[in-house]
Formats: C-alpha cells, sequence, structure tokens
C-alpha cells in the first residue's frame, strides 16, 4: 500500500509536468501556423504581381482577362489550382513557370476572395 502512493505521489508532479509541456507545445505551433499563413500570403501576392497583374490587373478588377475580386465565391481551390496549372479560356497554363508550391500558394490566396 505505502508503495502505492509514493507511485501516486510522484505521478503526480509528472503529469503535471508533461500536460504543461503539451499545452505549452500547442501554443506554440499555433503560432507558428499563423507566421507562415501571413508569409504564405505574401509568396502568393508576390507571384501574382509577378505573373497575373498583367492580365488580372492590380487591384483583382480584370483587364484582358476576368476580375478575381470574388474569385473564391465562385471557384474552389481545386479548380483554381487546375487552371492556373493548366490554364483555360485564353489563358496560358503556368506549370512550366511556377512550381506545384507556388500554384498552391496562389490558389489558395485567390480562394480567400470573397
Amino acid at each position: 500500500m505505502n508503495g502505492e502512493r509514493i507511485v501516486l505521489r510522484a505521478s503526480v508532479p509528472f503529469l503535471i509536468v508533461v500536460m504543461s509541456a503539451v499545452a505549452l507545445s500547442a501554443c506554440g505551433s499555433q503560432a507558428t501556423d499563423q507566421g507562415m499563413t501571413a508569409s504564405t500570403d505574401a509568396n502568393a501576392e508576390a507571384i501574382y504581381k509577378k505573373q497575373c497583374l498583367s492580365c488580372h490587373a492590380a487591384d483583382l478588377r480584370g483587364k484582358v482577362g476576368p476580375g478575381l475580386q470574388e474569385i473564391g465565391s465562385k471557384m474552389t481551390e481545386q479548380q483554381l489550382f487546375a487552371i492556373i496549372q493548366d490554364g483555360a479560356r485564353g489563358m496560358p497554363g503556368f506549370k512550366k513557370v511556377l512550381s506545384a508550391e507556388e500554384i498552391q500558394a496562389l490558389s489558395q490566396w485567390l480562394s480567400t476572395k470573397k
């Protein structure tokens, strides 16, 4: 019986330390995810300015190509990815110009435009 009490007494502080570590690591990963999102958005905007601006305009209203201001309410991220990669209706595909990661970042960013 005394052996069980010692084990239980030793287990409580250990559990507190473990639970604290889990809670702190969860908080840390949340901040990292938010930082990655901001970085991804900035990267997508830079790609847009370099590759898309001439046809879709700086304000996404469109010039030669259609406006993209509310494209996220009309197309899914996957549909946008396919169009950016392969092209559609007069728009050239960008699979030889952009990496899959860049296309993903751009399609994700555009899908938020609603």
